[in-house]
């Protein structure tokens, strides 16, 4: 079977040869997009979250049978050939839990402790500090949108820090029990909420989810940290209000340059745990699919496929 990989690594190139060494390999370090320029007979893709799965793509790739995304989100693959051919789709879900609930951590420690201005000083040779008071995070109020892998992890590390934490989720689970976390309605978060985590998939109902109207009731000093999709938080935002605002993800990098705004570039994923376990899952998934076999990350009904 014909699989190509795109936007890899060596180690990448490397984990998948040994892994499927009766599959015909295709590895190529840049985007789909950037790639394709023909059409070309692969039976199965995989992409990552730079790679942009459109119409014109699909129609590159009359023999497709399976693609997968080797991240949890998937806004970027979603399009109207990719339902009407009923194709096998997948994601790696449940990989970055730890990784990016200790990033968001991070970030919000620079912001409350200044320790990126401290430490470019320092290589300055400058030891001043008075200006650079800090705010504790104990007994203060974290609230998080989304109780996922991502929300849970980052609730578990608030109750270490010692913090009260208010949660809103779709779904009520058992870690709020378990912590005696506060779950209540979206508005009442944004309103109790010292240090705001925002840990939400990027949907139709949470695109722009922070703006004008719902931010009417957030403290002029809660700090706002974002770490799972940029378009979640309305861009005038940023003009807006005075807020600190921790980002791994924006939509525009152009408001990088507002002073409220400390900014990473999409790397709160990046640790070599949790690179070995999207290769792990995107494995497992791609073997699933070479066995007939239901996808453990299923993302369409055609996942469960009929064989017989």
């Amino acid at each position: 079977m014909k699989i190509a990989f795109f936007e890899t690594k060596p180690e990448e190139k490397e984990f998948f040869e040994k892994n499927l060494p009766n599959e015909e390999l295709f590895f190529f370090d840049d985007t789909i997009n950037n790639t394709l320029k023909k059409e070309v007979p692969y039976d199965a893709v995989s992409i990552f979250v730079h790679s942009r799965i459109t119409d014109a793509i699909l129609n590159k790739l009359p023999k497709l049978q399976y693609l997968q995304t080797r991240s949890t989100g998937y806004d970027h693959i979603k399009c109207q050939a990719l339902y009407e051919r009923g194709l096998v789709v997948s994601n790696v879900a449940g990989y970055g839990g730890s990784a990016v609930a200790e990033f968001a951590f991070s970030l919000l420690l620079n912001a409350t402790r200044k320790t990126y201005k401290a430490l470019q000083r320092t290589k300055e040779d400058n030891f001043e500090y008075s200006d650079l008071k800090g705010m504790e995070l104990y007994g203060k109020t974290l609230g998080i949108l989304g109780l996922g892998t991502i929300g849970s992890q980052m609730a578990r590390i608030a109750k270490g820090f010692g913090m009260n934490i208010v949660v809103h989720s779709r779904t009520r689970k058992g870690i709020v029990d378990e912590l005696g976390i506060t779950f209540c309605e979206f508005e009442k978060v944004l309103a109790q909420s010292d240090v705001l985590m925002i840990a939400l998939p990027l949907t139709p109902a949470t695109k722009n989810l922070l703006n004008e109207q719902s931010v009417k009731n957030i403290k002029e000093d809660t700090i706002i940290v974002n770490i799972s999709r940029g378009e979640i938080i309305e861009d005038r935002l940023y003009k807006k209000m005075d807020n600190i605002f921790c980002l791994d993800v924006i939509s525009d990098t152009k408001y990088v340059q507002e002073t409220n705004v400390l900014y990473t570039p999409h790397m709160a994923y990046f640790t070599q745990e949790a690179l070995q376990r999207i290769m792990n899952i995107s494995l497992l998934n791609l073997q699933a699919f070479l066995e007939k076999k239901e996808l453990p990350n299923c993302l369409a009904l055609a996942c469960k496929r009929d064989y017989t």
